[in-house]
């Protein structure tokens, strides 16, 4: 029997296009950080906010984090711990937790399908990006100057994008 040994079948692979994160894939999580021009400690509020809570809301938080980025999160049902916020915070995602004393923990994020890589390309995966925290007595609201200030952060993380300004 003769073989076939002098036909390859070669073919050439042709990368499939990149195309950008859709809210049906899975997020990377990621913390904005202040670029230097605006902050020149380069400060990551939503990091430095978490770091400073009790280790026991710590321990809650970090996992309800990686089940709503492995969900994704517009998939994500988990019981009033991540929530979408509505008025001026619209497009502004919540993980919210009590803590030690009722004591109230949130985490404010969103979540980003236009993040580009340092050439100029769609990242892999939509990032959920935490931009800042805060922490409230039992039965009391953030100011709305607060929400200002959380807003302002948001803002500064969008306005730069190649790449995004995470860690």
């Amino acid at each position: 029997m003769a073989s076939k040994e002098g036909k390859s079948s070669k073919r050439r692979l042709v990368p499939a296009p990149k195309t950008k994160p859709s809210p049906s894939d899975v997020h990377d999580i990621k913390y904005f950080q202040r670029h230097k021009d605006d902050d020149p400690a380069m400060s990551a509020p939503g990091r430095a906010a978490l770091q400073s809570w009790p280790p026991s809301v710590r321990s809650k938080i970090y996992p309800v984090l990686d089940a709503v980025a492995g969900a994704p999160p517009s998939r994500f049902s988990g019981g009033g711990y991540w929530e979408a916020m509505h008025g001026d915070m619209t497009g502004w995602y919540e993980v919210r937790l009590d803590g030690p004393g009722r004591e109230h923990f949130r985490l404010f994020c969103q979540l980003d399908y236009d993040a580009l890589d340092k050439q100029g390309l769609p990242v892999d995966k939509p990032y959920l990006v935490i931009i800042d925290g805060r922490r409230k007595k039992f039965k009391t609201t953030i100011a709305d100057s607060e929400y200002a200030k959380i807003r302002a952060l948001g803002d500064e993380y969008r306005r730069r994008n190649k790449p995004r300004s995470v860690i």
